[in-house]
């Protein structure tokens, strides 16, 4: 069974930084595309970034060039590092993985979630 499992999550001021971190079990990730998503509170699930297994990413125009996504397929983990955190930011931060290759950000293209990690930013 796969499972994944996020950490890195926290409370921080505006301006600072957090990186979160998604561990994979139950199978090997290298070749499928990766996700990181968010919720505020009452607000639906938004795409945050994925990338592939060849390194292409995308993200949310809302964090572009504040957050990178990344990989290391021999730790079996994938990473979001989170700069220049504004209030808005806060949410809870959910890992997925899916079961293709392709580099999209529609949350039903990704079968498999982590239980999420708590962002919280004060200003």
């Amino acid at each position: 069974q796969v499972q994944l499992v996020e950490s890195g999550g926290g409370s921080v001021q505006a301006g600072g930084s957090l990186r979160l971190s998604c561990a994979i079990s139950g199978r090997t990730f290298s070749t499928y595309a990766m996700g990181w998503f968010r919720q505020a509170p009452e607000k639906e699930r938004a795409f945050v970034a994925a990338v592939t297994a060849t390194g292409d990413t995308a993200y949310a125009n809302s964090v572009k060039g504040r957050f990178t996504i990344s990989r290391d397929s021999a730790k079996n983990t994938v990473y979001l590092q989170m700069n220049s955190l504004e209030p808005e930011d806060t949410a809870v931060y959910y890992c997925a993985a899916a079961d293709h290759r392709l580099l999209v950000a529609a949350s039903s293209q990704y079968n498999t979630w982590g239980q999420g990690t708590q962002v919280t930013v004060s200003s």
